[in-house]
C-alpha cells in the first residue's frame, strides 16, 4: 500500500474494516499499520468504524446468517462485500447522529429566548472603549408576531399576565408564550390542557433572579417579556387552556382557549 491522504483503493477501504475487526492475520496488520502512519483518510476512516466488532457478533446470531458463533467471530473473515456493508452503513448512521444533535443544540438554543439577542462588536481599536451592544432579532418572538391566534390573562393574584399565540400544524399546535410581570429566580412550565382533562408540557424555562417583563425594573434585560417557543400534540380546538406552573406545583397564571 502506498501512504496518501487521497481516497484510497476499493481494497483499501475494505482493509479498514477489516483491521477495525481485528481479523487481519499479523503480516496483513503490520502491512495496513505502515500505511496508517501516512494515510490520513484511513486513521480518520479507523476512528469512525472504532467499536465495529460488537456489531459484527451480533450479525453472528441473525437466523440464516451463515456466519460463524459470536465466540469464532475473529477467528472467520468475512467476504469483502459484508465488510464494505458494514464500513458504509456505521459511518453513514455516524453521521446521521452528528447532524440530528446538531439540530437539536440549534433548536434548543432558538426556542427558550428571554428579551432580544445581543451581539457583542468592540470598536477595533485602542481607545478602551467598552464594547458596544448591538441588538439582533428574537427568533421566538418573531414567531410569536407572526401568528395571530392569540389568547391572554392576567393572574388577580401573582399580577403574572401570558399571552399565548399559536397556529395549528399537521402533527399538532405550534405555540409561543409571552410573559410578563414574572419574578426570579424560578423554574416555570407552559402545559397545555385538553378538552378531556389530558395535560401536556409545552415549554420549560428558568427565570433568572432579575426577572422578566417587570415595568419598574432599571434595566432593559429585565423589563423585556419573556418568549418560549414549543409543541404540543393537541390541536388547538382539543385544547381547553393553557397553564403557567413552577415547577414546585404553583400556578402562575390560567389562559383559557
Amino acid at each position: 500500500m502506498q501512504g496518501s491522504v487521497g481516497s484510497p483503493s476499493p481494497s483499501e477501504h475494505e482493509t479498514v474494516g477489516a483491521y477495525a475487526l481485528g481479523i487481519l492475520d499479523d503480516a496483513e496488520a503490520t502491512a495496513f499499520e505502515a500505511h496508517l502512519a501516512g494515510c490520513e483518510w484511513c486513521a480518520q476512516q479507523l476512528d469512525e468504524l472504532a467499536g465495529m466488532e460488537p456489531m459484527l457478533a451480533a450479525l453472528a446470531d441473525l437466523p440464516g446468517s451463515g456466519t460463524p458463533a459470536i465466540g469464532e467471530s475473529l477467528s472467520a473473515k468475512p467476504g469483502p462485500r459484508l465488510v464494505e456493508k458494514l464500513v458504509d452503513e456505521v459511518a453513514d448512521r455516524r453521521a446521521q447522529k452528528r447532524r440530528r444533535s446538531f439540530y437539536m443544540i440549534a433548536a434548543a438554543a432558538a426556542l427558550i429566548v428571554g428579551g432580544p439577542l445581543v451581539a457583542v462588536a468592540t470598536s477595533g481599536g485602542d481607545s478602551g472603549e467598552a464594547p458596544r451592544v448591538l441588538a439582533d432579532s428574537n427568533p421566538a418572538k418573531t414567531v410569536f408576531e407572526t401568528f395571530t391566534d392569540k389568547v391572554t390573562a392576567t393572574d388577580a393574584s401573582t399580577k403574572v399576565t401570558a399571552t399565548v399565540a399559536m397556529q395549528e400544524k399537521a402533527w399538532g399546535t405550534e405555540a409561543v408564550v409571552e410573559l410578563k410581570n414574572v419574578a426570579g429566580p424560578n423554574k416555570c412550565s407552559l402545559i397545555a390542557v385538553g378538552t378531556n382533562g389530558e395535560r401536556e408540557t409545552i415549554s420549560s424555562w428558568s427565570v433568572p433572579e432579575w426577572g422578566y417583563g417587570l415595568p419598574t425594573a432599571k434595566t432593559d434585560q429585565a423589563k423585556n417579556p419573556l418568549y418560549v417557543q414549543g409543541g404540543a400534540a393537541l390541536s388547538p380546538n382539543e385544547i381547553d387552556h393553557f397553564e403557567v406552573m413552577t415547577f414546585e406545583g404553583k400556578k402562575l397564571v390560567e389562559i383559557d382557549n
